[in-house]
């Protein structure tokens, strides 16, 4: 995740926010709103990553995303975070309708993978992309879902989820406009309609 992103991602959040960072890696983003005078903690599964956390004075829970949102309690926090590991889950369906259940609103960030140079790979290549945000050969991959802000906005559309904030980036470079061309990674900050 460039700086430029995890910034943005801070902005979204309140001063004072309970926050839940689900798969929050190696605390980069949890330190940055602790820091900022949220309070909260992270859920990894990584062992390697949870040791970071700890050595960072990060509160971090070892668990998998999925069956740990189901011991809090409905609107339990203010915000809830999944940075680029929405598209890693087994259950995203599942995932995303807990995290709006516990959070008052939910940001999510992933990869684009409608950006121009995973389409160029694989239709003049004819072969799995490998781009700077996708880094990974198909075989070692953590990815197991492969979608696009398009897709994102149609799921939250038929979800009857409310985007109420749309950042996209290409590197350190905020985008406005052709975001699913030209975009390598989408935030946004969500809320159930009802």
């Amino acid at each position: 995740m460039s700086h430029h992103c995890m910034e943005a991602i801070a902005a979204l959040v309140p001063q004072g926010s309970r926050v839940l960072d689900l798969g929050c890696g190696r605390g980069e983003l949890l330190g940055l709103l602790m820091a900022r005078g949220c309070s909260g903690h992270g859920v990894e599964i990584d062992e390697g990553a949870i040791l970071a956390c700890v050595a960072a004075g990060l509160p971090v829970f070892h668990g998998d995303i999925g069956p740990s949102l189901a011991e809090y309690a409905d609107g339990s926090v203010d915000v809830v975070i999944l940075n680029q590991s929405v598209q890693q889950l087994p259950q995203v369906d599942t995932v995303l309708r807990e995290a709006l259940r516990v959070g008052k609103r939910v940001v999510v960030g992933f990869p684009n993978f409608g950006h121009w140079s995973v389409r160029w790979q694989v239709f003049f290549g004819g072969r799995s992309p490998v781009t700077p945000g996708l880094p990974w050969a198909w075989f070692e991959t953590p990815n197991l879902h492969f979608f696009s802000l398009k897709d994102f906005e149609a799921w939250c559309a038929s979800r009857r989820v409310r985007i109420l904030r749309q950042l996209s980036f290409n590197g350190d470079r905020p985008l406005h406009f052709w975001p699913n061309l030209l975009a390598r990674e989408g935030v946004y900050l969500l809320e159930n309609m009802s």
